[in-house]
């Protein structure tokens, strides 16, 4: 197999290179075949990789970006001020053949924006999606789109976002003809919005597609579908909500074990009660599913969260050396041109 090489934004995120340079070596270390191109100041990134005895150092470059798009401006003037910003190099260092994907933790809205000016949308695909890969009890996991990208979407649109997501089920994940279903109020045909019914109508007519119909956000940790997809402002809020709630259960579980005053047997009961808890919940630590799939472009991009530390943002890392070696992009392109052209 042929080296990946990636280009990362070593600025973006709440953290920058703090966070961003140690996690390229953990990943380095973890992927003998990997090669990273970190974006970013010099000044500020080779004191800490001086100070690493990494001896994977040799498979990382440097490259010079001394501006940094804020994580609060806006999409359209971060995209006229970002020449010479480490997300802009980087994405540009995909254009020129120099890497195959980019992975930042930046300003969310400004990726997006620029992403589709530097790389493109694939040809149709309305506007790419962000996408994750959400673990679920029956321990496999589903792809979730839209989580952000796109706040309303038409019923074209969450079709597109239908045949993307079963591509990636089946080609990350391994999951051979992926359930879709689509976010809703209600299982039965009649609920929703009009977009969403407009959706169901047309995935009906789609024999590639295995449409089950709708679910609700109560079943999204069950394993219920492969493929679940929704526009950008429901889904958001549907993962922080479940993000939240799994922070909040561990951290309950962390501190009850160290405030527990009963005696001996209950508290030996409560630990094993505790733990079995905290393991059986940590695997939907956000932590181990971080990096959103960018989905949609003619390459790969992957989005992190802002506040990622080492683990989260080396997990992000592995999402897109995944998605280079399973060619994403141009088996989404060719699922698009065999759907189109049943129509």
């Amino acid at each position: 197999m042929k080296n990946v090489v990636l280009a990362l934004d070593a600025m973006g995120g709440d953290f920058g290179p703090v966070v961003t340079v140690p996690a390229s070596l953990q990943a380095l270390s973890l992927h003998p075949k990997l090669e990273l191109l970190l974006v970013g100041n010099p000044d500020v990134i080779s004191p800490i990789l001086s100070a690493s005895r990494s001896a994977c150092i040799d498979r990382l470059t440097v490259i010079p970006a001394k501006l940094v798009i804020g994580g609060d401006i806006r999409p359209a003037q971060a995209i006229r001020v970002s020449k010479d910003t480490s997300m802009r190099v980087a994405l540009e260092l995909i254009k020129s053949g120099r890497a195959q994907a980019c992975v930042s933790a930046g300003n969310t809205g400004a990726l997006m924006g620029l992403s589709k000016l530097v790389l493109k949308s694939i040809n149709g695909i309305e506007r790419p999606a962000l996408t994750t890969l959400l673990p679920h009890q029956k321990q496999g996991k589903t792809v979730i789109l839209d989580l952000g990208a796109n706040i309303s979407c038409d019923g074209a649109m969450l079709v597109q976002f239908a045949i993307m997501g079963s591509v990636l089920s089946e080609q990350i994940l391994g999951v051979s003809n992926p359930r879709v279903a689509l976010l809703n109020i209600g299982s039965e045909e009649t609920k929703g919005l009009d977009n969403i019914r407009h959706a169901s109508e047309i995935l009906h007519t789609i024999s590639s597609i295995h449409y089950v119909g709708y679910i609700e956000a109560n079943d999204l940790l069950i394993g219920k579908t492969d493929v679940l997809v929704c526009d950008g402002f429901v889904g958001n809020i549907t993962l922080k909500t479940m993000e939240g709630v799994i922070r909040v259960i561990l951290s309950t579980l962390k501190s009850s074990e160290k405030e527990n005053k009963l005696n001996w047997f209950m508290q030996s009961i409560n630990f094993w009660i505790g733990k079995c808890l905290f393991n059986k919940f940590s695997q939907f630590h956000p932590d181990w599913y971080n990096g959103a799939y960018l989905i949609g472009l003619r390459n790969t991009v992957i989005k992190s969260h802002g506040a990622a530390n080492q683990r989260a943002f080396t997990a992000a890392i592995v999402q897109a050396i995944h998605a280079v070696e399973r060619k994403i992009p141009e088996r989404i392109s060719a699922r698009l041109s065999t759907v189109l052209s049943k129509k």
